[in-house]
């Protein structure tokens, strides 16, 4: 990870670039090529900008692209909106001035959301920017595993599934594991400086090859709903539909819910976990 948001946005676009093929944007290939992808001189004309001028970008230079030139880019490169708002983001950064370290107050759980943590009968959990989980009902503990007894610095959704023993309990763990990674390039794009970010990605690229791979792919995502499939220990596997809800005031923690259609048979297992349950029915938050 780096520091340097001139450096984060040359070494997007990089990326961006070289898996673009010339076909893909009506160039032809043409013998010799000896670079992957588009070259740069092809890309800045593709977006009616000079050659000089992007690859200033690309070298982390000091330019301040404006958002017509940014989007040129993004047309050119085929962006999705997902891809296009991580573009300005990180151009925009670029562009902010230096600023003295500030503090960074800790993610809190407000009392009204322990409360519909309570209240729930799903598995819900309180995930914090960075993917931490801050707290939990006992049927997220029980459906999620043992990830209550780790260190509060590990309880990591994203950690959790880097684990070696995690392909054991969740089928889909490289593709969840994918799709994390690009969740939390996009939020460490929104605050690069912030210390739970630098110090995250730097234990998990140091710890895991894997993340190492898919941080430097650059993948951007803005995910608030999905499917998981759980292999659990006690009543077999589920099929659980997520929803990620924003809670109320500054962004960062959201509320995500785990949810199987009334009436199947991953509803009559989850109702059997939830039968099972020797806990509390109170929420947890991470200490």
């Amino acid at each position: 990870m780096t520091d340097d948001p001139r450096g984060a946005l040359a070494d997007f676009l990089r990326t961006r670039r070289t898996r673009i093929r010339p076909q893909d944007v009506g160039l032809e290939p043409g013998p010799r090529r000896r670079v992957a992808g588009l070259r740069r001189e092809e890309l800045a004309l593709l977006a009616g900008v000079s050659s000089d001028y992007y690859q200033r970008m690309e070298q982390g230079r000091d330019v301040r692209p404006s958002d017509q030139v940014l989007d040129a880019i993004a047309g050119a490169l085929n962006f999705s909106a997902e891809e296009t708002r991580h573009l300005h983001s990180l151009a925009a950064a670029a562009r902010t001035p230096a600023r003295p370290a500030r503090a960074y107050p800790p993610e809190e759980v407000p009392e009204t959301t322990l409360r519909l943590l309570r209240a729930t009968a799903s598995p819900a959990l309180v995930v914090g920017r960075f993917l931490d989980m801050l707290a939990w009902n006992p049927l997220a503990g029980a459906l999620l595993g043992a990830f209550t007894e780790l260190p509060r610095a590990e309880r990591n959704l994203l950690a959790l599934l880097l684990h070696p023993e995690a392909d054991r309990t969740c089928p889909e763990r490289a593709a969840t594991v994918a799709e994390l990674t690009a969740m939390l390039r996009a939020q460490v794009a929104a605050e690069p400086g912030h210390p739970r970010a630098v110090e995250l990605v730097g234990e998990l690229a140091v710890r895991s090859t894997e993340f190492a791979t898919l941080w430097a792919r650059h993948d951007v995502e803005d995910t608030t709903r999905g499917r998981m499939r759980v292999q659990h220990p006690l009543v077999g596997e589920l099929n659980l539909d997520w929803d990620a809800y924003p809670m109320p005031g500054a962004p960062g923690p959201v509320l995500v819910v785990y949810t199987a259609e009334p009436g199947g048979p991953d509803h009559e297992r989850l109702q059997l976990l939830s039968g099972l349950l020797d806990a509390p029915a109170t929420p947890t938050t991470s200490v």
